[in-house]
Order: C-alpha cells, then sequence, then structure tokens
C-alpha cells in the first residue's frame, strides 16, 4: 500500500504526457489547426504541472497515512461518491481523492496546448470522456458500494449483474429504464386519434376534439426525425399533445418513419416535402382554412424554419404562426455535438451512405448518450452491472432508447449544411426544393423556446434565430435541459421561465433583463397561440375527411417500428 501514491502520481504524468504528445503529433500530421507554439513550450508547462501534481499527490499520501481510520467529514460535491462509503474508509476516501487529483491533472495538461479552438474542445471532450471511464466508481474491486452489496447478498448482486449485462449485451445498449412497463399505444402516445395521410416517410396523425369548440386553424406539430414523435405525447399527465388540444386546438401530428433500406434513398427536400408541407396540406384541406399553426422541435424546428423560407420564395403564406422548441437556425456553436463533425468524418459519411443507405438510429443514441456519459451510460453500468438492479422505470428514458434509423443522403446533406457549413443564416446560399433560402424571407409571428440547461441545443444558439426570423417573435427561456425543459406540464407548475421584451442581438443582454416566471412556459405559449388559431368553431367529431379517410387509430403503426 505504501507504494500506491507515487506509482499512481507516475502512471498519471505518463498519461497526461502522452496525450499531449499524441495530441501535438495528430495536429502536425494533419497540418492545419495544430498548436501555435512548439513542443519544447508544451513540455516546459508540463514539467510545471508535473511538480504541481506530484505534490499534491504527496499531500494527499501524508494526509492518508495521519489520518489513519478517520474518514474526511466533508461530503464530495460530485453525486458518484455522494455516499458514506467512500468517506468511512481511508483506503476509498484515498482513492476517490486520488481520482479527483489525476482527473485535474489531464485537464490541466488539455490546457497547457495552444492550439486552435475547435481542435482543444474535442480534446478536452475525449479527455472528459476518459476521466469520466476511469472513475474507481466504474469498477467492482474499487467502487465500497458493489462490495458491500456483494456481501451482504452472499454474491447474488454479481450474479444478477452478470445476467444484466448479458441480456444488454444480446440488445446492443445499456438498458437504461424498465422497458416492460412500458408500450406505445398502451400507456404512451394515447391521446385519441387517427391517421389521415401516410406516404413513404410520415404518417399524419389527427387527434380528436376534447372541448365543444376549437380554434378554425388547426396546429401541425413536426417533431425531430432522429427520434420518435412521442416525446410530445407521453403520459397523459405530462402529454404536450393533450394540453394543446385542451386547449381548443386541433392538432396534426408528423408520424416520423423509421427507415429501412427501400427508404434509404430519400434526402433533405423529400423530407420537407413529403414531410413538413405535405403535413401543412393536408391540414389545411381537412380543416379547410388558408393557414395552420405550425411547431417544430429540435430538428423539427429546423426543419419548419426551412419550409417556411420555401413557401416564402414561392411568395405562399400557409402558416399563420410558427413555434420553435429547443430549435436551431444558426449553428455558429452547437455544443459538443459540433466535436464530432468535421469534414473529414462527413466526407467518410457521404462516401459510404450519400447516395444511399441508412445512418443506424444506434449510432445517433450513442452519441447523444456520450454527451452525458456519466448520466446516461456509467451511472447505468454503476445500477445495472456492479450492484445487480434493474433501472427504474422512467417513460422519457424509454423514448430516449427509442431510436429512429435516417436515411443516408438525408442525413449528410442536413449535417453537411448545418452543422458544417452554417448555410441556413446566409440568405440564398443554399437551394431547397428549388428555392433560394432565406428564413427571413418568411414574415411569419413565431414563438422560440430554448431551455437552460440544454447540451444539444445550447440556449444561445437558439437565441440567434431571433436575428435570422423575419415576423414578430416572442423569445422564452425554460430551465432545465433539451427534453425535460419541454416537456414541464404547466398542471405541475414545476420550473421557471424567463421572459423578456426587446430582443438584442447579445443573448446575456437579453437575459439580464429577463423576468423569471414561476411554473412552466405551456401557459404563456398557450396565451401567445390563441389569437392565430382564428375564430372559433364547433368541434367535428369525426375525424379527416373525404379525401383523407382515417387509415387506423393513433399512433398509427410506423411509430411502433423498434429497432431490434
Amino acid at each position: 500500500m505504501t507504494g500506491a501514491a507515487p506509482f499512481a502520481a507516475e502512471e498519471f504524468y505518463r498519461a497526461g504526457q502522452a496525450l499531449l504528445q499524441n495530441f501535438l503529433g495528430a495536429m502536425a500530421a494533419q497540418g492545419a489547426g495544430g498548436p501555435r507554439e512548439p513542443l519544447e513550450a508544451s513540455a516546459a508547462k508540463l514539467a510545471s504541472l508535473q511538480a504541481e501534481f506530484s505534490r499534491r499527490h504527496l499531500s494527499l499520501w501524508q494526509s492518508a497515512l495521519s489520518r489513519g481510520a478517520g474518514a474526511d467529514p466533508e461530503a464530495p460535491a460530485d453525486p458518484r461518491f455522494a455516499s458514506p462509503a467512500w468517506r468511512s474508509s481511508p483506503w476509498f476516501d484515498y482513492l476517490r481523492r486520488s481520482y479527483e487529483i489525476n482527473a485535474r491533472f489531464l485537464c490541466d495538461c488539455v490546457e497547457a496546448i495552444d492550439a486552435e479552438p475547435h481542435a482543444k474542445e474535442r480534446l478536452r471532450f475525449a479527455t472528459r470522456q476518459m476521466i469520466d471511464a476511469l472513475s474507481p466508481a466504474n469498477f467492482v474491486a474499487t467502487n465500497p458500494e458493489a462490495i458491500r452489496l456483494a456481501l451482504e447478498t452472499g454474491g447474488e448482486s454479481l450474479t444478477k449483474g452478470v445476467l444484466n449485462l448479458i441480456e444488454d449485451a444480446h440488445k446492443g445498449r445499456i438498458s437504461t429504464t424498465d422497458e416492460n412497463q412500458f408500450e406505445v399505444g398502451r400507456n404512451l402516445a394515447v391521446t385519441p386519434g387517427a391517421v389521415v395521410h401516410e406516404n413513404e416517410l410520415m404518417q399524419l396523425i389527427q387527434y380528436a376534439p376534447q372541448t365543444e369548440t376549437v380554434h378554425e386553424r388547426p396546429l401541425v406539430m413536426i417533431p425531430p426525425c432522429i427520434n420518435k414523435f412521442y416525446i410530445l405525447d407521453l403520459k397523459p399527465e405530462n402529454s404536450f399533445v393533450r394540453y394543446a388540444v385542451e386547449q381548443g386546438h386541433t392538432v396534426y401530428m408528423v408520424s416520423w418513419r423509421n427507415v429501412g433500406p427501400e427508404q434509404g434513398r430519400y434526402g433533405w427536400d423529400d423530407y420537407l416535402e413529403l414531410g413538413v408541407l405535405r403535413a401543412i396540406d393536408v391540414a389545411r384541406d381537412i380543416a379547410g382554412v388558408d393557414a395552420v399553426n405550425a411547431l417544430g422541435f429540435c430538428v423539427g424546428g429546423t426543419m419548419l424554419g426551412a419550409a417556411l423560407a420555401v413557401l416564402a420564395a414561392r411568395g405562399e403564406n400557409e402558416v399563420a404562426s410558427a413555434t420553435y422548441l429547443a430549435s436551431m437556425l444558426d449553428f455558429s456553436d452547437t455544443g459538443d455535438i459540433g466535436l464530432f463533425i468535421d469534414d473529414a468524418s462527413i466526407a467518410v459519411r457521404e462516401a459510404a451512405i450519400g447516395n444511399g443507405g441508412i445512418m443506424p438510429g444506434r449510432e445517433l443514441a450513442f452519441v447523444f448518450s456520450a454527451l452525458r456519459a456519466n448520466d446516461l451510460v456509467w451511472s447505468y453500468v454503476v445500477n445495472n452491472y456492479l450492484k445487480g438492479r434493474p433501472p427504474e422505470a422512467f417513460d422519457l428514458l424509454y423514448w430516449n432508447a427509442d431510436s429512429t434509423n435516417l436515411p443516408g443522403p438525408m442525413y449528410c446533406q442536413y449535417v453537411r449544411r448545418t452543422y458544417l457549413e452554417n448555410a441556413l443564416r446566409e440568405p440564398g446560399r443554399v437551394t431547397m426544393l428549388g428555392s433560394p433560402i432565406d428564413l427571413g424571407a418568411a414574415k411569419t409571428p413565431a414563438y422560440l423556446l430554448a431551455t437552460r440547461e440544454d447540451h444539444i441545443v445550447p440556449w444561445r444558439t437558439a437565441y440567434r434565430s431571433t436575428g435570422l426570423l423575419g415576423g414578430e417573435l416572442r423569445f422564452v427561456l425554460g430551465a432545465s435541459g433539451h427534453v425535460a425543459g419541454v416537456i414541464n406540464p404547466a398542471a405541475k407548475s414545476r420550473r421557471s421561465h424567463w421572459i423578456g421584451g426587446n430582443l438584442p442581438p447579445d443573448p446575456d443582454t437579453w437575459f439580464q433583463k429577463a423576468v423569471e416566471q414561476r411554473g412552466s412556459w405551456w401557459t404563456d405559449w398557450s396565451t401567445w397561440l390563441s389569437p392565430h388559431g382564428g375564430r372559433r368553431v364547433k368541434a367535428r367529431r369525426s375525424l379527416g375527411s373525404t379525401r383523407h379517410k382515417p387509415l387506423e387509430p393513433a399512433p398509427g403503426r410506423y411509430v411502433k417500428h423498434r429497432i431490434v
């Protein structure tokens, strides 16, 4: 035991040095975007870091020897080490503190590099992934909670953990919820309605009215095509669809197909034409109105913005208002997702599936999980495999695991035009459905919601849409993250949201003057949307129309197709 501290310090020093040298070598080999100062300068910085690293480990070791059986009474901020078991034993307390020193050293090594910003962010991300993976909480031999549970159960917890691991290996993914507790159409996506149109890429659901009168203009919802639509229609108590219906809106929902090889030829323009624009046309035709209200969530919002620009270029005005939920139109800062994307990686995808093929949903799901590895990966490794426990039932995580494939051409076109080139923000730079795209040409009134802790659509990035859209705008900032911030039922009056008046170019300037409101943003949105719905008319009890007869009950069969 006495040799453990010097060994750990030396090994982590070598890891940090190797990390730096490998990164510098890779940058030099690429010939662009490399460090702006020579290797010797980074080596000098590293020597200073090593001295501080050794000092911290020596101090920790001396503290551990002098403390003996006494534990550190202070609870660590890291929730992975919240259990008293990490502090009651000097050995596990030492492991935890040593890990924290090692993690800090690796982060400091990264910061010692003078590199091109995007390259440095990628190294920061890779380093965080390595640090998270090497946590002592992730291994049976160094996790006191797992060891205690194994002793208390006579090894049964470890046996169950191995069985859970084998089952997940067959699934090809880590289980994050008790999937036996949920079924689409039974206790998820149960708002009454019918499929009134379908094509190769989507089914369009019309929901039955739940009020005596409804707004004459229907509301068309465009969910993200990289996930299933029922994030907006989970259980009745947290269904955004049900809430909108209860406010007197006739809601239509696009249910994207979980595509297979036979749909692998479709591109971005097909999703606009057969998805967004077709849904708008069918809803208008059934309702017999000149325009609808439209809502897009995440990628669905990007599609909606592009579709409105196409309509504006054609001189058509078929949308009375637009709602953008956690959506990006300006891709200047895409957060950690952007670290996965560069010209070389997109070129590889384009060569493989750009002219036909499938972008597997599981790969996309893995990327999103990696953005929050401690929450969505390692916490379940510990729970499922080290402790042998089943994950709890959680509808959001069931939806999160319900992956959706994309056609290769569509995926490649989308990622290149947005994440890589950020072309949507420049009027006329990109053409869609034969029309040059100018987001500002559409004068549609718009409600923009961002969420403060969103790691997929950073709220400041979502705010930049206010400088691109041409209509009267209302921007609202919700609490929480990308999903929980959106799915925040009004009846529960949880969390809060911020509302401001003028929309200056700088998002932080807006936030400084914004006023925090308790409760869900849903009620604010409902008040804003109501005047755009037109007059109230008597609700029709029959769904569809002569030209668009109901094909099957909601939620339809497209959404039930799961990747196995």
